[in-house]
């Protein structure tokens, strides 16, 4: 959390939780907003009982499934810990009330879902464009500690690959 929220930290409620645990179900309406004290989240779909990895959050990241946070509707994805985790968690109610009364917060969240919308659409256009070879080079050049600390199984899914064809990869390099 930056410190610009500490000043609303009384918003906020500390969770730990074990890896593996379902912070919120595909399908559930999002009630909860996550920050990322220690550990590791990852968003994923379920695809005919396969499950796809979306995308990857660590130490001092927020993670919601926003349209379902802001808007009511039923989440697109999964939101599990993928290491023991601390996380600062704060209720939708209080996240308004805090958008509301601070220009400064309402513009650092601005900015993040501009920078969220960024990522994914970076990530969109390289599965259109790149091949898996080269979708693994891009992951290990700009977040090399995903590489490091996320199982390769995860990795594989977020590459839309199987672990085979991932360890090939990574024999080549």
């Amino acid at each position: 959390m930056t410190n610009r929220w500490g000043q609303f930290s009384h918003c906020f409620k500390r969770q730990e939780v074990p890896a593996k645990v379902i912070l919120l179900q595909e399908g559930q309406i999002s009630r909860t907003m996550f920050f990322i004290e220690k550990g590791c989240l990852r968003t994923w779909i379920n695809n005919d009982g396969k499950d796809i990895t979306t995308q990857f959050f660590f130490e001092g990241d927020r993670v919601a499934s926003i349209e379902s946070f802001r808007a009511n509707q039923p989440s697109l994805y999964n939101i599990e810990s993928l290491e023991p985790c601390v996380l600062q968690t704060i209720s939708k109610q209080d996240f308004q009330d805090v958008l509301e009364n601070s220009s400064g917060m309402k513009k650092e969240m601005e900015e993040h879902l501009f920078r969220r919308l960024l990522h994914s659409q970076k990530l969109l256009y390289s599965y259109l464009k790149n091949n898996p070879q080269k979708r693994y080079e891009e992951l290990v050049d700009e977040y090399p500690h995903i590489v490091q600390r996320i199982p390769q199984h995860y990795i594989a899914s977020y590459l839309g690959i199987t672990s085979v064809s991932l360890s090939r990869i990574r024999n080549r390099r």
